[in-house]
């Protein structure tokens, strides 16, 4: 199987870390944003939406939506819940991430990191830290009462939060005022075929 990402790319990167965790061989195709690579009519064939990450099988067929393709990867292993409770408790994770997360702390993130905090966004920036800081307030509540989001044990509810929570500094977010956010950071970093993002 082929994977087209950016290993800088929180998105791009929690599939990276999954595919390490569970020993799962792949072809790792770097793909530049900022040059043009996703608006290529060869990966829009792909993916009609222009984004990575990509999953492309070895039958020829596509997957996008990073957490789709987290589910689909870990579908059968220890990171997916059996219960069914469990496992939509997993996936409200997972539309958190997308929906109150990402939109602020990977927005902020790419603002400063990818385009250098040009003077012309920075008021864009400034306004993503609210909810960003909001996010986190969130999980640190929850990983006040559990190790990992939902209970005792690592699922891709985790794996989806970690690709942009652990770089969120790089957004200009403050996660010392999270320390049960930080500890849950440091327990995964200790998991076996733990992999870190290229920063």
């Amino acid at each position: 199987m082929r994977i087209y990402g950016d290993i800088q790319s929180g998105n791009c990167y929690k599939i990276k870390l999954l595919c390490s965790l569970l020993n799962i061989e792949h072809e790792w195709v770097h793909v530049d944003i900022m040059a043009g690579d996703t608006s290529t009519a060869e990966f829009l064939r792909k993916n009609p939406n222009g984004k990575i990450p990509l999953l492309e099988l070895e039958d020829g067929r596509c997957l996008s939506e990073s957490n789709a393709i987290l589910n689909y990867l870990a579908t059968g292993s220890e990171l997916i819940p059996l219960d069914g409770f469990k496992l939509a408790k997993v996936q409200q994770w997972q539309f958190f991430e997308q929906y109150s997360h990402e939109p602020y702390i990977a927005v902020a993130r790419f603002i400063a990191k990818y385009l250098g905090l040009p003077e012309s966004r920075r008021a864009e920036y400034e306004a993503k830290q609210l909810g960003g800081h909001k996010a986190l307030a969130v999980m640190e509540k929850q990983l006040s009462t559990s190790p990992y989001l939902v209970g005792d044990a690592l699922t891709t509810a985790d794996i989806s939060l970690y690709g942009y929570t652990h770089v969120a500094d790089e957004g200009g977010f403050d996660l010392s005022r999270y320390p049960f956010v930080l500890a849950w950071i440091d327990r995964i970093q200790k998991n076996k075929n733990y992999i870190g993002m290229a920063r």
